[in-house]
């Protein structure tokens, strides 16, 4: 990411290369990402520059995210939340890992279950109220409305 600039912009997409596997990826170009990409000063090869107009190593940059989100009193945050806050929102739309690996670089499943795994509980939980309420209604004098003086304390 420290290393992006124009230069990697094409046909709507920006070109990611990941820092481990050296994978390549061309990823659509959110309209959000757009705009900003536009705001960005043209002075640099690179988009993220220090305040010496330097291009920002991996660890420097995320020293300086950290230093930002902590001034912000946002000390849960970090750059590499980053990607697990965007797998999560994936998972939570329900898109398969596939179509997530091909926006975060994983490489493997594991990879994607072991960021989505709070998603999917939540997701599980949603799916299992929503059905015990349903049952409920459905059958409002027996279940746990009829049993719970009996086994609930």
């Amino acid at each position: 990411m420290v290393r992006m600039g124009r230069q990697h912009v094409g046909g709507g997409r920006i070109k990611v290369v990941q820092l481990k596997t050296r994978a390549e990826l061309w990823i659509p170009i959110h309209p959000r990402l757009a705009q900003a990409i536009t705001a960005v000063p043209a002075d640099h090869l690179e988009f993220l520059v220090t305040q010496y107009g330097r291009p920002f190593t991996a660890n420097g940059f995320g020293n300086c995210f950290r230093d930002r989100c902590d001034k912000a009193g946002l000390k849960h945050c970090s750059a590499h939340g980053l990607r697990k806050a965007a797998t999560r929102q994936m998972v939570e739309l329900g898109l398969s890992n596939q179509l997530i690996k091909s926006i975060t670089g994983h490489v493997t499943d594991p990879e994607v279950s072991h960021y989505a795994e709070a998603a999917n509980q939540k997701l599980r939980a949603d799916k299992a109220m929503a059905a015990l309420i349903e049952w409920e209604i459905a059958n409002p004098i027996s279940g746990l409305a009829k049993n719970s003086d009996n086994h609930l304390q």
